[in-house]
């Protein structure tokens, strides 16, 4: 194999990580009955006039398995945390009680339970458009190399190798996104 076929299944590689690291990351923020201090990863608090993460301005952590705590560095902060979750329209409701920002999360309906199943499992679907845009790319440039003289044989060998990698990911996937809908439907 070539350096340059090397490249390109390294790459392919790479790109197929990403996804899969994206994933795991969107798949954190869908909350799965349980208090996890990721939920409330993507709220942005105003801080002094600059949109700021939570996590920089509070330390946020659970107090049981049904309550996040959120406590600020600095108390003037209580208030704009409370307005920063209300905002986010993660359906939470902060309670402050001068100290820490307590955060009870509810019971998920059976509803919702199968809607966040059905958000998990198009999370799923962007990161294997993610994974065969990366094979696509690879294969178009391993026929590229095949037109500048790469042999035809290293080239079937090539695009062998770049669907191998794809269907190892998409299993990948497809495991992660089965674990995340069995914690959601679990009571």
């Amino acid at each position: 194999m070539t350096e340059e076929v090397q490249f390109e299944l390294d790459s392919a590689k790479e790109a197929m990580e990403k996804a899969l690291e994206r994933l795991n990351r969107e798949l954190t923020k869908i909350r799965a009955g349980k208090a996890n201090p990721s939920m409330l990863g993507g709220v942005m608090v105003d801080y002094y006039g600059s949109q700021t993460p939570l996590a920089q301005v509070a330390n946020v952590g659970t107090a049981d398995a049904m309550t996040l705590s959120v406590k600020p560095w600095e108390k003037p902060m209580l208030d704009a945390i409370c307005k920063a979750i209300i905002d986010s329209n993660l359906g939470l409701n902060p309670q402050n009680n001068g100290e820490v920002v307590l955060i009870s999360v509810p019971v998920l309906t059976e509803e919702r339970r199968k809607d966040l199943a059905k958000q998990a499992k198009g999370e799923g679907e962007h990161a294997k458009v993610s994974v065969r845009n990366a094979r696509r790319d690879a294969n178009e440039a391993v026929k590229k190399m095949q037109k500048d003289g790469l042999a035809e044989d290293m080239a079937k060998g090539a695009e062998s190798d770049v669907q191998d990698l794809t269907n190892s990911y998409v299993t990948k996937i497809e495991e992660l996104i089965a674990a995340k809908e069995a914690d959601i439907m679990k009571v």
